[in-house]
């Protein structure tokens, strides 16, 4: 039994089937086998959650269990629903986001990343970030667990919170509480889907959060996002009904549909890291060819700052996978922060100096 367990947070605990996992190859290699590679993608699994939220028996439990250790397997991706998170409150934050968007330059400018200093809070504009050095043609506002304004560690401090709307701020760490409580939830999962004893768990218990709100134009031809995995753990996105959102299947791309009221959930590069390639964290990026501004808001759930990330069961080596960028984070040696901090000071490297 594997509990996860976040101070001041829901506790839940996993009972772990023997053999679950020699199951779940079974069944994976089965829809590797009846169904094209067209159909596996474009059908990212959607996974109700529900049992793990508490008051489940032990074996529904299992089966979301076994459904999200498939899913991270074969695919990197899936698509989460009966979370626990307020629907008026998603709805609420995207509304906020697009009413602060929508405001005039000189107004977000009051707020943005270069008056945040290291802690990197704040809003940058149309094409201020970087993916593989190329512009993103999308504007976003940064934001992080709240913190004291002095703290040296760079990516943490105090959020800069607009004037108007009046309540992003607290929607904001609202907002962060209910994901961090499910971003405890699903690692839990994976820990016992892993039977790693909690080695997960472990260290994300005081974790490194953040959340953005992205803007993209309607009718994009540039890329709202290039091709990137992300850093961390886990990312946790909610997107609005544009579309936009690809995911890479070997040479092609294939479109994430949205579905209202579900999160789409990725492995970031430690995860990967942590499971010695058995997790991949699978490339993707964003282009908004719709005729509507999109609104995504993606939440980072990574290891702590001061975390080292080793593998939690024997690594399965590469597999021959080649990554985006030809950089192998299995191969980084430190703490957390210093892997995110080298990665983000490329995102924004005026801010980095």
């Amino acid at each position: 039994m594997v509990s996860a367990v976040a101070p001041g947070l829901r506790q839940v605990e996993f009972v772990v089937i023997s053999g679950m996992r020699s199951h779940v190859r079974a069944r994976s290699k089965g829809l590797r086998r009846s169904l094209p590679p067209d159909r596996l993608w474009s059908m990212l699994p959607v996974i109700d959650i529900g049992a793990l939220l508490g008051g489940a028996d032990p074996d529904a439990a299992n089966g979301v269990i076994g459904q999200i250790d498939a899913a991270c397997r074969t695919r990197g991706f899936f698509i989460v629903t009966n979370h626990g998170v307020p629907l008026d409150l998603i709805a609420r934050l995207d509304a906020r986001a697009r009413e602060f968007f929508a405001l005039p330059q000189a107004d977000k400018e009051a707020v943005a990343m270069t008056r945040g200093g290291r802690a990197w809070r704040g809003w940058f504009p149309l094409d201020g970030e970087l993916t593989a050095g190329r512009p993103d043609h999308k504007e976003g506002y940064y934001f992080g667990e709240e913190r004291a304004a002095g703290d040296p560690r760079p990516m943490h401090g105090a959020n800069l919170f607009p004037i108007e709307p009046a309540d992003l701020g607290a929607l904001v760490l609202a907002y962060i509480d209910e994901m961090t409580s499910l971003g405890h939830i699903l690692v839990g999962a994976i820990d016992a889907a892993l039977g790693c004893d909690g080695a997960l768990s472990a260290i994300t218990q005081t974790p490194f959060v953040l959340l953005r709100l992205f803007g993209y134009p309607s009718g994009s031809d540039g890329w709202g996002v290039g091709e990137h995995t992300d850093y961390g753990m886990l990312t946790m996105l909610h997107q609005d009904d544009s579309g936009g959102l690809q995911v890479r299947d070997g040479d092609a791309w294939i479109d994430v549909t949205p579905m209202p009221g579900t999160f789409v959930c990725n492995i970031g590069d430690m995860l990967d890291k942590a499971t010695g390639g058995l997790y991949r964290s699978t490339p993707h990026r964003v282009r908004n060819a719709s005729d509507r501004y999109r609104v995504s808001i993606p939440f980072f759930f990574d290891p702590g700052w001061d975390e080292t990330v080793e593998p939690v069961i024997a690594p399965v080596g590469s597999g021959g996978v080649q990554r985006w960028d030809g950089a192998d984070p299995h191969l980084f040696d430190g703490i957390y922060g210093d892997y995110i901090w080298s990665k983000v000071s490329k995102v924004f490297p005026e801010l980095a100096d």
